[in-house]
């Protein structure tokens, strides 16, 4: 017999206008007239930050005040509030009484509000706070922490036996696929509250995979179990098949389904090899990507649909395979398209920075509610269990802690892999580097220290010192604003022609290592950090492909698409840098065809075959129509010859790179200057100690942040091959009288 609907099962219905919002904390007991009154109406998603958060500087980190009427959905079933991201602690009143309190500002959670609608609609209050504190991650990072009711609430209205609302604000239903060859085994559980009806008769269960069969089972203890079996699977391959199942969980109680819940999945099987990378059901499938921050120019963290479909295009015309969703849990719509697209994930919690051993239960319950929100996402791989933990430190309460959460996403999701992103001052031969399955290392050659190609020989050092453990890169990039552009860019001069530079480089790296199991571009977009002012703007980080309104694609996006994406296209670079005042110019030209066609003032100049990036030498003697043409794709920009280049188009330099170029500092023979290496200084007694002095002199200056890092061995190699000079040039804020002061220490010191 068809089961028959209830005419009041579960009902879902978003509450997204009608707020009131007011920027200080009001009593519980306050009404919704109360809140307008110090305040205005708003609607949801919303943050507070949208514009102080994005500027720099200082931004308002406190508590504030939501409210709106609700009332009852089912006069004999409940009533339950669901958020999906309330940033980051959120305490939920109904009719003045204190209901619920949610620490953690990324995860789905849920409030029953049903007692308290007994009588008639109330006024939901909610009071949301971002302050800092040590209790709640995140506290210290690279991220405006945007506060505010930042994504959809939605009011459930179900029966009273019903799957269970209660579990971590997961779904109440786990589906876990299991391989045998051609086989799927579907094993099934779900978890129901209110179990017996009024006759005490235990309800039923009938557990469904689309097209594929079901089973009807029997409630016991509050939970029901079963398992499908899917004879002539279709797996789940990235790009190329991402094809989903739709399993279903109905509860019937007697003929009539009172509540159903319904999960996509998909079947297939990973493995991570250290010397053949990422496998994807026993082929090789090389994890190339990006990482992404949700937040969006001018709205913060209170995105719209829109905007999460534009970042997914982007993702997917760059042709990567992989995203790391960073540096917590994204919205549930974001790992949908992801499962949708292909995307291989990596997904975490924000334990980032600094550990805090008063949040030690908050990260348990930040990757509890991670891991039982997303477990059925086929799209996802690995939990991550912290971001760059060890900046302030690396002891034994970390590495415990970690253990902890290690054992407990084993515990809840034995099918995936546990995955750190670790700092690049973390030694190679610390426990943390082998603790969870898998690992990456966020390393910035050629950005923050060293140059580009110290990252291929920190790589090689590292797997050929470790064949049998897999590595990664979660993070590395360079900072660009497009304003800047340059005929010589230079590590540090923030112009989108050394970004590109840069990542030209780095994709080559990557694609003669495929045994990195995964690489990470950061970052797709710029994002928001009030912390920052560099670059020539103020509370960014400017390291995305993209801008932050994602409006304007930097040339470097266009060396990724030049060596990820299949569908044919061709870029010229350097089209922010129109005026040019070399006689002859350098024109860079990315595409993912095997030759490209160069032409000048519609007259073809050169032909160049290549791979990826060609070079193209073209005189300039006034104004030119630059056109590159490859395969069927052509695309076009315009150069003018000038005398010089505006000042806006150039960085402005440090004050100390100024000096150096107006006078030379004494480099006497046979005595040190800034201008040797800091290896060579150091291997002398007294420049040792001098040395010695000036870097603790720089971590006292950092607090206690700067007194705990430690540089390993590895990374000291590098630093060590570096001058001096170039040092203080790439840290920039010295003064020039300091650096004049060192100098002519050194010049005492005899080589």
């Amino acid at each position: 017999m068809t089961p028959i609907p209830a005419a009041d099962s579960r009902r879902v219905v978003p509450i997204l206008d009608g707020w009131a919002f007011a920027p200080v904390e009001l009593p519980p007991s306050s009404n919704w007239d109360d809140v307008i009154a110090a305040g205005e109406q708003v609607s949801l998603p919303h943050t507070w930050n949208a514009a102080d958060g994005q500027t720099g500087g200082g931004y308002r980190r406190g508590r504030s005040t939501y409210a709106r009427t609700v009332a009852a959905q089912s006069a004999e079933g409940e009533t339950w509030v669901e958020f999906d991201g309330v940033n980051s602690t959120a305490e939920v009143h109904l009719g003045g009484r204190l209901l619920a309190r949610h620490d953690g500002g990324y995860s789905t959670f849920r409030v029953d509000l049903t007692g308290g609608l007994a009588d008639g609609p109330q006024t939901l209050v909610v009071i949301v706070d971002n302050a800092a504190n040590e209790r709640v991650y995140p506290q210290q990072a690279d991220f405006t922490f945007y506060g505010g009711i930042y994504r959809e609430v939605r009011l459930v209205s179900v029966e009273r036996a019903h799957f269970t609302l209660a579990d971590h604000g997961g779904p109440g239903v786990t589906v876990t696929p299991a391989l045998d060859g051609d086989r799927a085994v579907v094993a099934m559980r779900a978890g129901i509250a209110g179990a017996e009806d009024a006759e005490g008769r235990a309800p039923m269960v009938r557990f469904t995979v689309d097209g594929e069969g079901d089973v009807l089972v029997p409630v016991i203890d509050g939970e029901a179990t079963a398992e499908l079996v899917i004879q002539r699977v279709r797996r789940w391959h990235g790009l190329r098949d991402p094809h989903l199942y739709t399993a279903r969980a109905e509860l019937l109680s007697g003929d009539t389904v009172v509540d159903e819940v319904e999960l996509r999945f998909g079947c297939r099987e990973f493995a991570v090899d250290p010397q053949r990378g990422f496998l994807l059901n026993g082929e090789e499938y090389p994890l190339r990507g990006v990482s992404r921050h949700q937040d969006f120019a001018g709205v913060g963290n209170a995105i719209t649909e829109e905007m999460k479909q534009t970042d997914l295009a982007l993702i997917l015309e760059l042709g990567a395979t992989t995203v790391r969703l960073a540096h917590y849990q994204h919205d549930q719509r974001f790992y949908d398209l992801c499962d949708e697209a292909g995307l291989v994930v990596w997904a975490e919690i924000p334990q980032i920075t600094v550990f805090l051993p008063g949040a030690v239960e908050n990260a348990r319950t930040q990757l509890i509610e991670l891991i039982v929100q997303n477990r059925h996402h086929a799209s996802i791989v690995c939990w991550g269990l912290s971001n760059e933990i060890t900046l302030a430190g690396s002891g034994d309460e970390i590495v415990a802690a970690h253990r902890e959460l290690n054992d407990l996403a084993h515990e809840l999701d034995p099918t995936r892999r546990t995955a750190m992103a670790n700092l690049f001052l973390l030694e190679t031969d610390h426990p943390l580097v082998t603790l969870p399955d898998v690992m990456s290392y966020n390393l910035y050659f050629g950005w923050y220290v060293g140059e580009s190609a110290d990252n291929d020989t920190w790589l090689d050092d590292f797997h050929s010192a470790n064949p049998g453990t897999a590595i990664g890169l979660s993070e590395y990039g360079a900072d660009a604003n497009p304003q800047y552009q340059s005929a010589a860019p230079a590590k540090g001069d923030y112009t989108e022609s050394y970004q590109a530079q840069y990542h030209e480089h780095m994709v080559e790296m990557i694609d003669q290592r495929p045994w990195l199991w995964a690489t990470h571009v950061w970052n797709l977009a710029d994002f928001g950090s009030a912390g920052r002012n560099e670059g020539g703007v103020a509370g960014r980080n400017q390291k995305g492909l993209v801008s932050f309104d994602r409006a304007l694609k930097k040339d470097a996006f266009y060396v990724y698409k030049a060596a990820w994406a299949s569908e044919a296209f061709v870029h010229v670079a350097g089209r922010r840098r129109e005026e040019r005042a070399e006689e002859s110019t350098e024109v860079v030209v990315y595409s993912n065809e095997p030759e490209v066609t160069l032409l000048v003032d519609g007259v073809e100049v050169d032909t160049i075959a290549g791979r990826r990036t060609f070079r193209f030498e073209v005189p300039l003697t006034g104004e030119h129509e630059v056109t590159a043409r490859a395969g069927g794709e052509t695309d076009t920009i315009i150069l003018r010859k000038v005398d010089a280049v505006l000042e806006a188009s150039v960085m402005p330099t440090t004050t100390i790179a100024n000096w150096f170029d107006d006078a030379e500092l004494p480099a006497p023979d046979g005595f040190f200057s800034i201008r040797d290496t800091l290896g060579d200084i150091k291997r002398s007694e007294l420049g040792a100690r001098l040395i010695g002095s000036v870097m603790e002199a720089v971590a006292t200056s950092r607090g206690e942040v700067g007194a705990g890092v430690e540089i390993p061995p590895a990374m000291q190699a590098i630093v060590d091959r570096m001058t001096v000079e170039k040092l203080i040039s790439q840290a920039g804020g010295v003064p020039v009288e300091q650096v004049a002061a060192l100098n002519a220490q050194l010049n005492l010191i005899a080589k």
